[in-house]
């Protein structure tokens, strides 16, 4: 697992020139208004998203799990506890096809735990950041 950071940025280009600077890592996947590293130390998966607009800089959360049982735990435990928002199963959003839980804090924070399933579909070449992939809504991109 690794902790994800979700990020509304003015400017990607001066965003991963600093961020690749400050983790002394170039990005894992970039694409038009849109940045993920996959940072080994420490453990994060920071994602850019170009949101000039934005009022806070703060996306969402996310846990990046590596498999589907893990996954389903979450989505049971979170179900139970009256955490769950939303589940969403093959997704492709953010340049990649994945598998999602969805949580909310009682301030509005969104909260992702995921699964990649293909990080390259051709789709998501074709597809440009829509807004599922900002975790402002779970309607298709």
């Amino acid at each position: 697992m690794r902790l994800q950071l979700a990020l509304n940025v003015r400017d990607i280009d001066e965003a991963v020139d600093y961020y690749s600077r400050l983790f002394d890592s170039p990005p894992h996947k970039r694409r038009p208004g849109y940045a993920n590293f996959a940072i080994s130390q420490p453990p994060l998966k920071l994602v850019l998203f170009e949101n000039p607009g934005a009022p806070e800089l703060l996306n969402h959360l996310g846990v990046e799990v590596q498999d589907a049982d893990t996954l389903q735990c979450v989505a049971s435990r979170l179900e139970q506890s009256g955490l769950l928002e939303s589940l969403e199963q093959g997704r492709t959003c953010c340049h990649a096809e994945q598998d999602k839980v969805w949580s909310r804090d009682l301030q509005g924070l969104r909260w992702e735990w995921y699964r990649i399933t293909d990080d390259t579909p051709e789709v998501a070449r074709q597809t440009p950041i829509g807004r599922c992939c900002t975790g402002a809504a779970t309607e298709s991109c």
